[in-house]
């Protein structure tokens, strides 16, 4: 078996300058992951570990490590959960809990509702009028 490189991440420092952005906002934003899903990303972006070796490590298929690694960081870099962050005043503790479900775990809507102990269409409501207020305090920002 290959032994993991401990010294990659000096090479991830290299990245064209327009990446460099992108890779810093993805470490900042690591720190709202948890669990195998914090781990995973940690391993390759921190750690500068290869889809192949992440696969080893976890005893995966290297596509499954690559697709989930995209998924993450997909939802990572997306606005939807940080615009939520960002007007938490206007959201309840139970709409922000739904939102980091969705928009940051990735969980679909009726694995909400049984984690959360109310119906997937509660769940559907509920995120209609986080987007609706997401999107008119923007809309509001950019007519300012």
């Amino acid at each position: 078996m290959q032994r993991i490189h401990e010294n990659i991440s000096e090479d991830v420092e290299k990245v064209r300058p327009c990446h460099r952005d992108q890779m810093d906002m993805l470490r900042r934003r690591l720190a709202l992951l948890s669990g195998t899903d914090k781990v995973l990303m940690t391993m390759y972006v921190e750690n500068g570990n290869s889809f192949r070796q992440i696969a080893r490590v976890r005893g995966v298929n290297e596509t499954s490590v690559a697709r989930r690694v995209h998924r993450i960081t997909k939802r990572l870099m997306g606005s939807d959960y940080i615009a939520c962050i960002g007007h938490r005043a206007k959201l309840t503790t139970d709409q922000m809990a739904i939102a980091k479900d969705f928009f940051l775990t990735g969980l679909p809507m009726s694995k909400i509702a049984q984690k959360r102990g109310s119906s997937v269409h509660r769940v559907r409501r509920i995120l209609m009028e986080i987007r609706r207020l997401i999107s008119g305090a923007e809309e509001r920002t950019k007519s300012a």
